[in-house]
């Protein structure tokens, strides 16, 4: 249950930041709103750190394997480009469509094939359809823009 409440407050955060970060692009440019997103979350995450007891250290990372499962940084850099990017050209809620429809359909085959030393699902004809339902409704969210 803890899980589910987290997970929707993650999904509100993403659609509150990801308008946040449209509307300074829209004052300053993409790449100085994405550094700035960067920069923050590093102070943030660092004060945290330190008040939360300095669990760990950061030589650990060097012992980190295999090394590319340390390129999360790299690619929350380019998530808030894409997000940036997607929400000023479609608006929050289309961009947010598309996003969460890719990442359900990107978890599942991460899941089914085990990749990134996730445990392996099997293929499941339920979630299959769940996927199709959620791309129907998106069909139907933009059903005046796609067919008029």
């Amino acid at each position: 249950m803890l899980g589910m409440l987290i997970s929707v407050i993650s999904g509100i955060l993403m659609s509150v930041q990801g308008v946040f970060n449209t509307q300074v692009t829209k004052q300053t440019s993409v790449w100085v709103s994405a550094s700035f997103v960067q920069l923050t979350a590093l102070i943030i995450c660092l004060a945290a750190w330190f008040v939360t007891g300095r669990e760990g250290n950061f030589s650990g990372l060097l012992h980190v394997r295999p090394w590319y499962l340390l390129l999360g940084g790299t690619i929350g850099a380019f998530i808030t480009y894409t997000v940036i990017v997607g929400m000023n050209q479609l608006g929050p809620a289309k961009a947010v469509l598309f996003i969460i429809s890719a990442q359900i359909i990107a978890a599942y085959i991460i899941e089914m094939l085990g990749w990134f030393g996730t445990q392996k699902v099997g293929f499941d004809w339920l979630k299959l359809a769940g996927v199709v339902v959620f791309i129907a409704g998106i069909i139907l969210f933009k059903w005046k823009e796609l067919f008029s």
